[in-house]
């Protein structure tokens, strides 16, 4: 085997990903339990939402035309009818001259098709002035105006947010169908590794790969499962990528991706399975691994935290959501440079930016430092047919 493969584009290592993700099922969850959760099947209205026209505002239930010219000056008078109970099974009616007070959310009478606000009308004993006209429909919501029975309320693939959740207790989905929680593998190798609670010694660092991807994983809604720092040794590590394969869906691996012939992950992967990819026309994060092991994806991300989440952010989001059955989520502003972009044509750069207001600033700082992770707010990418990116020039910021 090649210690490094062709480098390929990263819309080729996208497609590869999506291709090798293994569907993760679906299961069947209360709605209280169904937060952050993405959709398998569609949710439908069962019945006509609202069931009945209701009003939008405080105030009296009318027949629009008897209001037609009414000013502060010559006002409409009405006379009131009584009051709509919120919640009355039924509403009454109004006859012409009439009108009844409605509260906000109660069910317009018959003979009413529009409300007077309150603000807007007068009360002289059991008449009512209404000072200015309104118009068929106004201030009402009508019956199925927001949801007909049988509608698709939330589509398949979509990640549930508090207000989701809201929306679908109102049409009566207490149980959704959701994809299952893939479970991803977190490995980390390298002989100068210690725990995060250890103090290095000379030539150590401390393992962030595990926690920086696990928390990643975690964010786009999948369970991590870490199988802990593993030394330069390619038995333990095939033991480590086995192990962490019966277990999980697919298999993060950090470190031992690049060409250095001590380097175990794509030998691992081949001799296990298949390595697809082996470098990835990406900067930072070129010396990339894609490879399937018994149907699962293992990927063989860089050492250093910060080539890592670009890897991460480029192609393992399109993995993820793909297993998920989702689109990749993310947000973005728009920002103008304040500095010169260099980049080489022929490779995709991903530059950490720091975003005030409109204006994005680019955080240089030389391969495996940190500091360019903490100091930014997210990253710009650079296409492959560009040679770079101008001061002033508009960009969209992929936000952390």
């Amino acid at each position: 085997m090649s210690l490094f493969l062709s480098v390929v584009p990263v819309s080729e290592a996208v497609a590869a990903v999506q291709r090798i993700a293994p569907p993760s099922g679906c299961e069947e969850v209360p709605l209280e339990d169904a937060l952050h959760r993405v959709l398998a099947q569609d949710v439908h209205a069962d019945i006509d939402i609202p069931g009945f026209d209701r009003s939008t505002v405080d105030g009296y239930a009318v027949a629009a035309a008897e209001t037609t010219g009414a000013s502060e000056a010559i006002p409409a008078m009405l006379q009131c009818r009584g009051r709509v109970g919120m919640g009355s099974t039924d509403a009454g009616s109004i006859s012409p001259g009439s009108c009844r007070y409605i509260p906000t959310g109660g069910a317009l009478p018959g003979g009413a098709d529009a409300v007077a606000m309150i603000e807007h009308t007068e009360q002289v004993g059991d008449d009512i002035l209404i000072h200015r006209p309104v118009a068929p429909g106004e201030n009402v919501v009508f019956q199925g105006e927001d949801f007909r029975a049988g509608e698709v309320v939330l589509s398949r693939g979509r990640v549930l947010s508090p207000r989701d959740i809201g929306v679908a207790a109102a049409v009566g989905a207490d149980r959704v169908v959701v994809t299952r929680v893939p479970k991803i593998g977190i490995i980390s190798t390298g002989n100068e590794l210690v725990p995060v609670a250890a103090t290095p010694g000379p030539g150590e660092v401390r393992d962030a790969n595990s926690y920086l991807a696990g928390a990643f994983v975690t964010e786009r809604g999948c369970h991590p499962v870490y199988f802990g720092i593993i030394r330069d040794d390619r038995a333990v590590l095939t033991q480590a990528v086995a192990s962490a394969l019966d277990e999980c869906d697919a298999v993060l691996v950090s470190g031992g991706s690049s060409k250095d012939e001590r380097d175990n992950t794509a030998a691992v992967i081949a001799d296990l399975g298949e390595v697809l990819i082996h470098g990835i026309a990406l900067a930072p994060g070129k010396p990339t691994i894609i490879g399937t092991v018994r149907g699962k994806p293992v990927i063989g991300l860089p050492g250093h935290p910060a080539s890592a989440f670009v890897v991460l952010v480029a192609v393992v989001d399109h993995l993820l959501a793909a297993m998920l059955d989702s689109a990749v989520s993310r947000r973005t502003v728009r920002a103008r440079l304040t500095q010169n972009v260099p980049s080489a044509r022929g490779r995709e750069d991903y530059v950490r930016v720091s975003v005030r207001d409109t204006e994005a600033t680019p955080v240089f700082g030389k391969s495996g430092l940190l500091n360019t992770l903490a100091r930014s707010e997210g990253l710009v990418r650079v296409p492959a047919s560009s040679e770079g990116l101008e001061v002033g020039e508009e960009v969209e910021v992929i936000l952390w």
